[in-house]
């Protein structure tokens, strides 16, 4: 089941669960983390136009997930379980390539 206001390719979906052995309808849930955090998307794996966040949330274990606002919606490109690095930067003990990340206090 899809939550309001998340969606995805299911292609996209399918491939993903291919790379990452993870789906689209189990990490959506990162955004109902009260603890989550984000930031805009400077990878140089971005090559496209649209703009890009990253946030890691936890949904029994931590999820890092890539994905676009349109309008009132969130769209999925990737997710993935969260590397070491991402892992203490949400536990707060350091920022990733300096550019610090968003809680909601």
């Amino acid at each position: 089941m899809k939550l309001e206001n998340i969606e995805w390719d299911e292609a996209k979906n399918e491939k993903n669960k291919r790379d990452h052995h993870t789906s689209f309808e189990v990490t959506q849930y990162v955004f109902a983390d009260p603890q989550r955090i984000w930031r805009f998307d400077r990878s140089e794996g971005n090559t496209s136009d649209e703009e890009r966040w990253q946030t890691i949330g936890k949904i029994g274990r931590l999820y890092f997930v890539v994905y676009t606002e349109c309008g009132e919606s969130k769209r999925l490109i990737s997710a993935r379980p969260a590397e070491p690095g991402e892992r203490r930067s949400y536990n707060g003990y350091y920022t990733i390539d300096g550019k610090g990340w968003t809680k909601d206090t």
